[in-house]
């Protein structure tokens, strides 16, 4: 059956990611299965407070309907009225040292079915990082391994995914992007079924590649107060994003999903200020003039 390979694969991918984070952190992820009086479930593995992570969560969920939520019928209002499935995995790692990034994956698919009519299933993901710090290796690695992962399915989709990132993941209150991006696609149905699913595997099998190498060229890297101060004032632009603009968290919380999981991918830690600027010719202040506005990455 379809969605049985989807999930067998999904909870295979949660699986290698932890296992190479554990590795990497020394620490261990507690373990929370949940259900969902709605339908359906998922597991969540946590850390926190950990020597590289300060929180990280790797959820896999496969959440059930009798009725396609809001969020999703807005967009497709021809499905509405139908059941509905939904199953991904979707991650946020929020190291400690403010020299490594945050970064966000998530691979998904959504089927909507009703008696007599044919399955309506559709693919969605990507992944982006979000630094504090800019350094001009890791945003061309990361971009790179993106692209590379991508190229085997059509050289097209790498710039359309990108700029679909950079269009994404970005706060129209502020006019500000939300980090250096990655790839982003959503509603995917090129090649049907197959054609989805490689796609969604392609993202994720593309992850660690990605993100592993610049952990290990920042891990190490000396910071104090004033890092760490930066660092809390860039997560609230995380929060912000996550809160008002997010259309997986929408949905999770619409959907009746469990709140715990949804909001996991919250930083611990972050702050606000009043119309705040870091000084002129400052590392921070490069991060917001070089590394945020869009850029070709691969140029």
């Amino acid at each position: 059956m379809q969605s049985t390979a989807v999930k067998d694969y999904l909870l295979t991918l949660q699986q290698n990611i932890v296992a190479t984070l554990e590795n990497l952190d020394g620490g261990s992820f507690i373990v929370d299965s949940w259900q969902r009086p709605e339908g359906g479930g998922g597991i969540s593995r946590v850390i926190e407070d950990s020597a590289l992570l300060e929180r990280g969560g790797v959820l896999f969920s496969h959440v059930t309907g009798s009725q396609m939520p809001a969020s999703a019928t807005a967009h497709r209002p021809e499905l509405a009225g139908r059941a509905w499935e939904a199953m991904g995995v979707s991650l946020v790692l929020h190291p400690k040292n403010p020299y490594v990034p945050t970064v966000h994956l998530n691979v998904r698919m959504f089927r909507a079915h009703a008696p007599g009519q044919d399955d309506v299933c559709w693919f969605g993901g990507g992944m982006d990082l979000t630094p504090f710090y800019g350094f001009e290796e890791d945003a061309v690695h990361f971009h790179v391994t993106c692209r590379n992962a991508l190229a085997p399915l059509g050289a097209g989709h790498y710039p359309h995914f990108k700029a679909w990132c950079d269009r994404y993941f970005f706060l129209k209150h502020r006019n500000e992007a939300r980090g250096i991006g990655g790839i982003f696609f959503d509603d995917f149905t090129e090649g049907g079924f197959e054609g989805g699913f490689a796609m969604m595997r392609a993202v994720g099998d593309a992850f660690l590649p990605a993100y592993v190498p610049i952990v290990e060229r920042r891990r190490e890297l000396a910071y104090g107060e004033r890092e760490r101060d930066w660092q809390g004032y860039r997560r609230g632009r995380y929060v912000e994003f996550n809160l008002v603009w997010d259309r997986g968290t929408l949905f999770g919380l619409q959907s009746g999903g469990r709140t715990e999981s949804i909001l996991c991918s919250m930083p611990p830690l972050a702050k606000w200020r009043y119309q705040w600027q870091p000084p002129e010719g400052s590392p921070e202040a490069q991060l917001l003039s070089d590394f945020l506005p869009v850029r070709d990455w691969l140029a």
